[in-house]
C-alpha cells in the first residue's frame, strides 16, 4: 500500500486502466498514508473518506463493464481541492472562522472538471486566510508544516497542497495563484507548481470578468503529472469572459503526456538572472547556481539578462489591493474583528486607492507588457529564483528580513513570482536541489506568452536531466 502512494499519478493512472490495482486499493492506500502522516503536517484539513472509497467502488464497477464508456483521464486518482474552492456539500472555509461550517451548493469549474474526469476527491487543503500571503496558517486550522522539515513553513497559499503532494497523501492537487500561491509552495516541499497564462483554467463562478492577476492550475510531483492535469482543467467555458479559446492538448490516455512534453532544447535561448534584482538568500543562490550547467547541457544558450520589471511592483500592489477591497470590504466593514492582519491591511489598502492612483498603475502596467514582449523576442525562456528564502520556520508570520534587507509588509519577500504574475506569462516552478540542511529549493521557469505547453516542455527535460522531483520526505509513519 505504502508504494501505490509513491507511484506518480501517470504511473498509477495506467495501472488502474489495466486493472492491475483497484481504485477501491488506491484510494485506501492514500487514506492509511493521510491518517499515519496527517497529524505531522497538516495539510489535508477536511476529509471526505466516505464519499471518496464510494466512489472508487463506483469507478472500479464502472471499468469492469464490457460496453462501458472508456476511462476519464484521471480515473480513479486520488487528489484534494484547495481549502479556497467551493466543493459541493463539502466544507469550504476559506481559512477564515466566518466560513468554518461553510457548505458550499455548487462545485467550482475545476473542482467538476476534474471529477468528471475520474478523479476521486479525498478532502481539502490548508491555505492561509482567505489565500492572503505565501505562508499557511490560519485561525481554523493552524499551519501546515513542510514535509522535509516540520520545523519550517510550507510556502503558500496552496501550501496545504504541496504539502499533501509532498508526503504521498495524494498524487495531484488544484491550486490557485495570485502573487505565487502556486510556485511558493512547490519550490518549498520540492514538488511542481505551474501557474498557466490567465484564461487557459477559466476560474468560475466569476467574482472579477476582468481579472487577469489570479489564476488556477496545477500541482503535481512531476511536470509530466502536472501537464496531464492541466489538459483536464484547461479549455474554454463561455460563462468565463477572460476564457481562452484554445483547447488542451487531445489526450486518448493518460501516457500520451509524454508525446507531448517530448522536445530537443538545443538553441533555446535562456535568460538567467539570479535574483531579478531583489536581495535573495545565499543558500538560494548556492542552490540555483547548479541549475545552470544543467540547462546548457541540454543544449540551451544561457545568457545573463532579466527583464526589465521596473513599475511591476506598484501595478501588482494596487490591483491586489482592489481586488481585496471588492471581495472582502463588505466583510471588513461587517466583521472588522473577525479578520486577521493581512486581509484586514490589505483590504484598507484597496479602500484607500483613488482613481488617479489606478489610472497610474494601468499606465504602468501598458509600459510593462510592451518591455517584457520585446524581451521575449529575444529569449524564450527567463530562469530565475522562485522564492528568495528557503523554507522559513513555521511559527514566524512572514519573512521579516532576507540577507539583510527589511521587508516591510506580509507581501515584499515574495515579490520574485509576484513581478512575474504581473507580466502575464505562464510560470512554473520546478524541483531544483536541496540546501545542505535538506531544504527544498525550486527554479522558476517563466515562458513566453501563452506558450504554457512549450514551457512544460522545458520543465520536463530539466527535470529528468537532475532528477530532484524523486526525493521524498522521511516522514513518521
Amino acid at each position: 500500500m505504502t508504494e501505490l502512494c509513491s507511484l506518480e499519478a501517470i504511473t498509477l493512472a495506467g495501472m488502474l486502466r489495466r486493472r492491475e490495482v483497484s481504485a477501491r486499493e488506491v484510494i485506501g492506500a492514500h487514506i492509511e498514508r493521510i491518517e499515519a502522516t496527517g497529524p505531522a503536517v497538516n495539510a489535508i484539513v477536511t476529509r471526505s473518506f466516505d464519499q471518496a472509497l464510494a466512489r472508487a467502488a463506483a469507478a472500479d464497477e464502472a471499468l469492469a463493464r464490457p460496453a462501458g464508456d472508456p476511462p476519464g483521464l484521471l480515473h480513479g486518482l486520488p487528489v484534494a481541492h484547495k481549502d479556497l474552492t467551493e466543493t459541493a456539500g463539502v466544507r469550504t472555509t476559506y481559512g477564515s472562522p466566518l466560513f468554518a461550517d461553510f457548505l458550499p451548493e455548487r462545485d467550482s469549474l475545476v473542482v467538476s472538471r476534474m471529477a468528471a474526469a475520474g478523479a476521486i476527491s479525498l478532502g481539502k487543503t490548508n491555505t492561509p486566510e482567505f489565500g492572503a500571503g505565501s505562508h499557511t496558517v490560519n485561525p481554523v486550522f493552524g499551519a501546515t508544516r513542510n514535509p522535509y522539515d516540520l520545523s519550517r513553513s510550507a510556502g503558500g497559499s496552496s501550501g496545504g497542497a504541496a504539502a499533501a503532494l509532498a508526503a504521498r497523501m495524494i498524487c495531484l492537487a488544484d491550486g490557485s495563484d495570485l502573487g505565487g500561491s502556486l510556485r511558493n509552495p512547490a519550490s518549498f516541499c520540492n514538488v511542481v507548481g505551474f501557474r498557466p497564462s490567465p484564461g487557459r483554467v477559466p476560474a468560475w463562478p466569476v467574482s472579477d470578468p476582468a481579472d487577469q492577476l489570479g489564476v488556477e492550475g496545477p500541482m503535481a510531483r512531476t511536470v509530466a503529472d502536472a501537464a496531464l492535469l492541466l489538459a483536464v482543467q484547461s479549455g474554454p467555458d463561455p460563462r468565463v469572459p477572460v476564457a481562452l479559446d484554445a483547447p488542451p492538448p487531445a489526450l486518448a490516455a493518460p501516457s500520451d503526456v509524454a508525446g507531448v512534453l517530448r522536445s530537443d532544447l538545443a538553441g533555446l535561448r535562456v535568460a538567467w538572472s539570479a535574483d531579478l534584482g531583489l536581495p535573495v538568500e545565499p543558500a538560494v543562490r548556492e542552490v540555483l547556481a547548479q541549475a545552470r550547467p544543467v540547462l546548457a547541457g541540454l543544449g540551451c544558450e544561457v545568457t545573463d539578462a532579466e527583464p526589465d520589471l521596473s513599475g511591476a511592483d506598484e501595478v501588482f500592489r494596487a490591483w491586489r489591493a482592489l481586488r481585496f477591497a471588492t471581495r472582502f470590504g463588505p466583510l471588513l466593514r461587517e466583521h472588522a474583528g473577525a479578520l486577521g492582519p493581512n486581509v484586514t491591511w490589505n483590504t484598507q489598502q484597496g479602500l484607500a486607492l483613488t482613481v488617479a492612483g489606478l489610472s497610474r498603475a494601468t499606465g504602468l502596467w501598458t509600459e510593462l507588457a510592451e518591455r517584457v514582449s520585446e524581451f521575449f523576442g529575444r529569449f524564450d525562456v527567463l530562469a530565475c529564483p522562485v522564492s528568495q528564502v528557503v523554507p522559513f520556520d513555521v511559527e514566524l508570520d512572514w519573512v521579516h528580513e532576507i540577507d539583510g534587507v527589511p521587508q516591510l509588509t506580509y507581501l515584499d519577500w515574495m515579490a520574485s513570482c509576484y513581478l512575474i504574475s504581473v507580466t502575464g506569462l505562464p510560470a512554473m516552478s520546478v524541483p531544483a536541489g536541496f540546501t545542505p540542511g535538506g531544504l527544498p529549493v525550486g527554479l522558476q521557469l517563466v515562458g513566453r506568452r501563452r506558450a504554457d505547453w512549450d514551457l512544460l516542455r522545458i520543465g520536463h527535460a530539466f527535470e529528468a536531466a537532475t532528477g530532484h522531483a524523486s526525493a521524498a520526505p522521511s516522514l513518521p509513519g
